[in-house]
């Protein structure tokens, strides 16, 4: 076991973590950062061509905190030669496929990544002389165990896919989530009928690239929606600050019901589609039905998928429910793409080691500070910081991009136990909270 303590171990490499590891190159903390995948990949399976990310290019690993960084993404234009095409091109949003070089790009330039890692424990130490957490790392390639310590720990797992319920058994190349779409993207063009359910970005984005890529009048394609129809992103300025740190400021604030509440209304800013997206959409669909050919192309709104099941004339039956006429029917296809989005993942460890020694709001929802601590029930210096599963506590940017340098500053000026950045002030021209004015 090694006898280093770290200031800070980062479980998982994703653009969080590793934004976090690009600021504390910068600072006296040592830090670590572990994943089990092999390499760096940022979902391979939805790098679909022409395919933009829904926020400017200002969200990268360092910006927001630290302009001068070499890891923001002007370094890595910079460096690819690509400054002059990227100020042609006259676009604040930057390509799926070139975000992901930039962070594999970043990825290589950092220290103190451990790819091949997977965690498989972390024990509480708080009854040391220091206390500290002890984190135990499986290596893939050699079966072995390692031992790290640590003062604070993040917890940085990410996101799985969200299936419907019975559909784990069924195969994966009939029956997939849109997270492995690429990677059976030629074998689903072969079928005659492919049905993309879900209605947000990742839907719309897998059911335009199918459409651009069909060549067969035999191929038909279809979208199920539980949604009341096809509804574009609020890309309102004054709306937008929503993902401001003057907004988390005043959700966090909220009292759980409230917070529950609050994200209710925020619908279209969450769940919205981006509006070039559905442009493009609707101008593909526009062309290929000139001459009044429709057959091929079903777009189902207020439709709810229940279950999917084998038929015994081949493909699959999906049992569906138009929830506003209350009609229930069964629908047939070849292929299904399950565009269902993600739950937080929570490590087995985690539940094992942690769940009776922090504060919960409910049976899935763990407390967690403005800071982005786990609340423990007992008071303690040795942090352990979670970046995962955090809308209930810190709003609809809890995945934003952009709010991810802020999370990190809060994170490394808590290490630290001072100001190293820069923590944005007066963010927003709207001011939420009216508690300043509140007469006593």
């Amino acid at each position: 076991m090694t006898k280093q303590i770290y200031d800070v171990i980062g479980i998982g490499i994703g653009p969080y973590n590793m934004g976090l590891a690009a600021l504390l190159e910068k600072t006296e903390l040592n830090g670590a950062f572990f994943e089990k995948s092999p390499s760096f990949a940022w979902h391979p399976g939805m790098l679909i061509e022409k395919m933009d990310l829904q926020v400017p290019f200002l969200a990268d690993l360092a910006t927001f905190a630290d302009p001068k960084s070499p890891y923001t993404f002007m370094n890595y234009l910079y460096e690819q030669d690509r400054m002059f095409p990227f100020f042609f091109h006259n676009q604040t949003k930057v390509p799926r496929q070139e975000y992901n070089d930039y962070l594999q790009w970043a990825a290589k330039k950092l220290v103190g990544l451990h790819f091949g890692h997977t965690i498989v424990d972390v024990i509480d130490k708080y009854e040391a002389e220091v206390p500290h957490y002890e984190v135990v790392a499986l290596e893939t390639e050699t079966g072995k165990h390692h031992h790290y310590l640590a003062k604070h720990v993040v917890m940085g797992t990410g996101n799985e896919p969200l299936i419907i319920d019975g559909m784990d058994g069924l195969p994966e190349g009939d029956v997939l989530h849109t997270s492995r779409y690429l990677y059976e993207k030629e074998n689903l063009l072969k079928s005659k009928h492919v049905t993309v359910v879900g209605s947000g970005q990742s839907a719309i984005e897998v059911f335009l690239d199918l459409l651009e890529e069909q060549r067969r009048n035999d191929m038909k394609l279809s979208l199920l929606t539980r949604t009341g129809g096809l509804f574009q992103l609020d890309q309102a300025k004054f709306a937008q600050e929503v993902f401001t740190p003057a907004y988390v400021d005043y959700f966090h604030s909220l009292s759980y019901q409230q917070r529950l509440e609050n994200l209710e209304s925020l619908g279209a800013l969450r769940k919205g589609i981006d509006p070039d997206t559905l442009t493009r959409l609707y101008t593909d669909l526009y062309h290929k039905t000139a001459g009044g050919e429709k057959d091929y192309v079903l777009i189902n709104p207020m439709t709810e998928v229940k279950s999917i099941h084998p038929s015994e004339k081949g493909g699959y039956e999906l049992q569906c429910n138009q929830w506003q006429e209350k009609i229930d029917y069964r629908y047939h296809t070849d292929k299904v793409i399950l565009a269902t989005g993600y739950k937080p993942h929570i490590p087995d460890w985690f539940m094992d080691r942690f769940k009776q020694k922090i504060k919960w709001e409910d049976e899935k929802h763990y407390r967690v500070t403005r800071d982005y601590q786990l609340e423990f029930l007992d008071q303690r210096d040795h942090h352990f910081f979670t970046l995962t599963n955090l809308t209930h506590s810190h709003g609809a940017g809890a995945t934003n991009l952009g709010l991810a340098v802020h999370r990190n500053v809060h994170i490394i000026n808590t290490i630290a136990g001072k100001t190293i950045y820069k923590n944005q002030q007066n963010s927003t021209f709207q001011t939420f909270s009216m508690k300043r004015f509140k007469d006593d």
